[in-house]
């Protein structure tokens, strides 16, 4: 029979509440004693963070989590538990400056020490100075926080020999009266057959932050790196539990290719797979079942501050870890050209879910707005293919060709019930949408009776033609200056440089529909030698 852990299951950074949390879970009687804490904190990661070690888990002077922090703290009761071979390897992917480090190498390794959950933890950074300072931190924790220390004596005590010197206490280990080792090594520092005092393996190795910021890296080193972890750190135990924490410093580092086996649809890395990594992704804003969004640290990153940076490069890097992408099998940044049109007719195109059910697939819902012809010129892409291209069709002398502009892209995960309030405060924001048109081919819904009694018409359509065939439609359209974005669209551009690999193409076939719509498609066929693709890779 499978037990099923209730610890903080069904909270979020949004939901949880502390006081509530406390109220419910704490006598406040067994507060008054060591021997009552202890029994608290035993198995709560949580409560022990907010008795002992407070001062790190505050922002702005104020006690917070964000969902990382949660997650974590439920994680961490799997400690508990001696795994089998390579069974706990997990990587835990989130945004720069996320607390990763403050809970994953000092909170939760002291809470498990102190209740004697582990024996011996093993924590490697990408340098020896980096990992040296968080021995340090450990140790400044023992040595100064009063309530540990009184609570846990042995722990805060170093083993001694007879002669009263340490057993181990140097920048690079610590070993407690308790049993207690702690090791930090750096992974351009000699690391093989690291064992402690009393000749044990770690029951736990932390990995964290184990790469350099991308000015000190190449793809060379990110080899190497990968080579140290794979044949030398994780070999030092099968059986210990594994935790990787970190964000992505540069494309296809190790911590990429971990982001990209849940982001994407591409194969995995072969060393991930071989090594059992199971891959953990925080994104820093988080859709929400009924279509809304919310920050993974709202006392950190208020939402509308999210949103104010969401389009630019630092962002799909240190909090999205997604860096775009340099070059693409289809779209790449230079495609993408802003302006706006004159809109003669405005659609709002829907590709729909899978299914309708809670945990179907996201909606893409995209208002495309058209024009007949135009004189005017959206501005400059830069060097390239769609530069190029623009450029010669403009050189031809042809009349203004008719454009679309896409002013607004998003992917929404909800229930149908939702899809059509949705619908009406987007047709609210754009009272200039004419119809709202949707694809009736997935999934056998009735979308008339969902969609019912809207205020413009409601049309619905079918697809045949292959999906990279779309794609590639799509895309010679914007590569000949004939779609615009009217702002950046960051979900959808994300989307378009990553396809073919891209485990949601929603927005991909909302735009493309609601393109081909106006632009009137021809149909499909037969590819002969005067058919023109512009697609990076596509055959």
């Amino acid at each position: 029979m499978t037990i099923t852990d209730t610890y903080l299951a069904d909270v979020d950074a949004s939901t949880f509440d502390l006081e509530a949390y406390v109220l419910e879970r704490v006598d406040p009687r067994l507060l008054e004693s060591a021997e009552g804490r202890r029994a608290l904190t035993r198995l709560d990661p949580l409560l022990f963070a907010v008795l002992y070690t407070p001062h790190l888990i505050k922002h702005d002077g104020k006690v917070s989590f964000a969902d990382l922090h949660l997650w974590l703290c439920r994680h961490a009761r799997r400690w508990l538990r001696k795994p089998g071979p390579r069974e706990e390897r997990h990587a835990m992917v989130a945004p720069r400056e996320s607390g990763k480090s403050s809970w994953a190498f000092k909170i939760l390794p002291l809470w498990a020490a102190a209740h004697g959950h582990l024996r011996f933890v093993a924590a490697f950074s990408s340098s020896a100075t980096q990992a040296e300072g968080h021995v340090s931190a450990v140790r400044n924790e023992m040595d100064t926080n009063q309530l540990l220390r009184q609570d846990f004596p042995d722990l805060c005590a170093p083993a001694r020999r007879p002669n009263g010197s340490p057993v181990a206490d140097s920048r690079q280990m610590l070993y407690t009266r308790s049993g207690f080792s702690f090791a930090a090594r750096g992974l351009d520092s000699e690391v093989l057959g690291l064992v402690n005092a009393d000749n044990l393996r770690p029951d736990l190795i932390i990995l964290d932050d184990v790469e350099p910021d991308e000015s000190n890296y190449t793809p060379y080193q990110a080899k190497k790196r990968l080579t140290t972890i794979v044949d030398t750190v994780l070999p030092m135990a099968e059986t210990a539990h594994v935790a990787l924490v970190g964000t992505v410093t540069m494309p296809g580092s190790i911590v990429h290719q971990l982001v990209k086996t849940v982001t994407t649809t591409e194969k995995p890395a072969d060393w991930i797979e071989e090594e059992r990594f199971q891959v953990h992704y925080f994104e820093p804003i988080v859709k929400t079942e009924d279509g809304e969004e919310r920050s993974i640290w709202p006392a950190k990153w208020p939402l509308d501050y999210l949103r104010s940076i969401e389009r630019t490069r630092s962002y799909k890097k240190n909090f999205l870890n997604q860096p775009v992408a340099v070059d693409g099998d289809y779209w790449t940044q230079e495609d993408f050209r802003y302006g706006d049109v004159q809109a003669a007719r405005v659609l709002l195109q829907i590709d729909p879910a899978v299914s309708t059910s809670r945990t179907s697939d996201f909606y893409g819902l995209a208002v495309v707005a058209y024009e007949r012809s135009s004189g005017v010129r959206p501005p400059e892409a830069g060097h390239g293919i769609a530069a190029a291209v623009a450029a010669f069709d403009e050189y031809r002398g042809t009349k203004p060709m008719p454009r679309c502009v896409v002013r607004y892209a998003r992917a929404l995960r909800m229930t149908p019930e939702r899809l059509r309030e949705k619908v009406l405060e987007i047709l609210t924001v754009f009272p200039e949408i004419g119809a709202v048109r949707i694809e009736v081919n997935q999934g056998g819904d009735t979308w008339r009776s969902v969609l019912h009694d809207l205020p413009v018409r409601l049309l619905v359509h079918t697809e045949s033609a292959p999906k990279h065939v779309r794609a590639t439609w799509l895309l010679n359209d914007y590569q000949r200056g004939r779609v615009l974005h009217a702002e950046k669209l960051p979900e959808a551009e994300e989307q378009m440089c990553a396809y073919p690999h891209v485990l949601h193409d929603d927005l991909i076939d909302a735009v493309g529909a609601g393109v081909r719509y106006f632009l009137a498609r021809p149909k499909p066929r037969r590819a002969s030698a005067t058919t023109t693709s512009y697609t990076r890779g596509a055959a």
